[in-house]
């Protein structure tokens, strides 16, 4: 059944003729006549008896007539719905993350949920390419390649790296002075299956390969190696922000200009209507990860 048929019966009624239905709905005569036509072969009834003077209902026809206000009524409460959830931010917000991106992401959630408190987030930390349209995810904050041209990526920070040790590690082992000394250091490494991230760039000061007694896929754990006192650590400042904030880890080679690691980007469905949540968590992660530029190609993420 057409709900736009049974939108225009009921408009016909309420106008009183064809014609000034017509008038109402901003089309032609023709076109109304045509769909009560069409609505009637539809039903197997006939639900108006036509005379040049005026229009009458036939008994089927004020069943019908009734049914289809109500259809009017409900679809104007699902507009009305719609229009007063886009005016507020709320309802369930599924968040994706990589697990290292967790230390800098948890805090900032406590706050959003704070500040918008009919929102609540289900995060979900996964190391792995999460499908954002299967597992109906709004939101995934991201740092590797994006190739699926369905989603949009919009930039929230750089992200500059850090090589950092606990005071303990080095009192015992010694303060490296060159990217090369690091190959007599235990270095903290990261790995993901197979692919061990061993090889540190150091941009002009070349690469280096490192080595150590820890390989782990997670970069909160490695940094909770390091403030343990296990070796020496290279990643994202952002995720050992608050262990060098209390003097738990500390810098090391400050004066070498590392190369930033790669930056940080919310990645949505692409969508013509927005949720509102998901707007607002966009727009609130980039004016507290400090980053005002404009949305980036998908293959830039």
């Amino acid at each position: 059944m057409n709900p736009q048929r049974l939108a225009i019966f009921a408009t016909i009624i309420q106008a009183g003729s064809i014609s000034a239905a017509a008038l109402k709905l901003g089309c032609g005569k023709s076109v109304v006549s045509r769909q009560l036509a069409q609505l009637e072969k539809d039903l197997g009834a006939r639900l108006i008896q036509r005379s040049t003077r005026q229009l009458a209902l036939t008994e089927v026809g004020q069943m019908v007539l009734e049914e289809a206000r109500q259809i009017e009524r409900s679809l104007d409460k699902i507009a009305h719905l719609a229009d007063s959830y886009q005016q507020q931010v709320r309802g369930l917000l599924r968040v994706s993350c990589a697990m290292a991106g967790r230390r800098a992401l948890v805090p900032l959630l406590a706050e959003f949920t704070a500040h918008y408190p009919q929102v609540k987030v289900a995060l979900q930390l996964d190391d792995a390419m999460v499908d954002l349209i299967a597992q109906q995810i709004d939101v995934a904050i991201r740092t590797t390649a994006l190739v699926d041209s369905t989603l949009v990526a919009r930039k929230l920070a750089d992200n500059p790296s850090a090589i950092c040790a606990a005071p303990s590690y080095l009192a015992r082992h010694g303060t490296p002075r060159t990217p090369q000394e690091l190959q007599q250091h235990a270095c903290l490494v990261y790995a993901v299956g197979a692919r061990v991230y061993d090889e540190w760039n150091f941009g002009d000061a070349g690469t280096v390969r490192v080595d150590g007694p820890l390989q782990m896929n997670d970069g909160g754990a490695l940094v909770t190696a390091a403030v343990g006192g296990a070796g020496i650590i290279k990643g994202p400042q952002s995720i050992m922000a608050e262990e060098l904030a209390s003097g738990q880890l500390v810098r090391i080679l400050p004066d070498i200009d590392l190369p930033p690691g790669p930056a940080t980007y919310a990645v949505y469905p692409a969508r013509e209507f927005l949720p509102l949540k998901t707007a607002a968590f966009v727009d609130f992660l980039r004016q507290r990860m400090g980053n005002t530029t404009g949305r980036a190609p998908a293959s830039a993420v």
